[in-house]
């Protein structure tokens, strides 16, 4: 059937995935969360991501960290989900104390901005949470979201103005 080495490389295989889920599982929850706004979804979209994970770790090349790799798994998970068409009907407002592992107690102002943030277009919203919430850098970003630096840039600065509109009191345009 197949020599001895395979059980271990499998073992290897196993090992590694287990490593990748246990950096990344909180991370990737959080972002699913608050680009689905609903923890049984964002559960589904970070199980099927790391179902993905597993399925291509072998294809996995390293021209970016894994990081960027498995984020970019989650936001396209993500974005297959907001595509569907019940999707558009959901009540999708969040409080901090809807969130994963969200802390006992949650100051006002991060009230407020997570719900203004929830309340940005999703284009916005992505980059304005991978930057954020994830730390990564705007060609990560990039490479995650398949577009231009520039794009990147630009997008973090209308999210930020929009995000300050909120904060002040101004309406959200589309």
């Amino acid at each position: 059937m197949s020599n001895g080495a395979c059980p271990d490389a499998a073992v290897g295989r196993n090992r590694r995935f287990e490593l990748l889920v246990d950096r990344y599982q909180k991370a990737v929850l959080h972002m699913c969360y608050l680009c689905l706004c609903d923890r049984s979804l964002a559960e589904d979209a970070a199980q099927e991501t790391f179902l993905k994970v597993y399925a291509s770790m072998d294809a996995f090349r390293g021209e970016s960290s894994e990081k960027t790799w498995i984020m970019k798994i989650a936001m396209n998970t993500c974005y297959s989900i907001n595509r569907s068409g019940w999707f558009r009907f959901f009540n999708r407002r969040v409080t901090p104390e809807m969130m994963p592992d969200a802390a006992a107690e949650t100051d006002e102002d991060d009230e407020r901005l997570a719900s203004a943030v929830a309340r940005l277009p999703l284009r916005l919203r992505k980059v304005i949470l991978l930057y954020y919430y994830q730390g990564l850098k705007v060609n990560e970003i990039a490479e995650v979201l398949g577009i231009s630096q520039s794009s990147v840039s630009g997008r973090l600065k209308r999210g930020r103005e929009k995000l300050r509109d909120l904060l002040e009191g101004s309406e959200l345009d589309e």
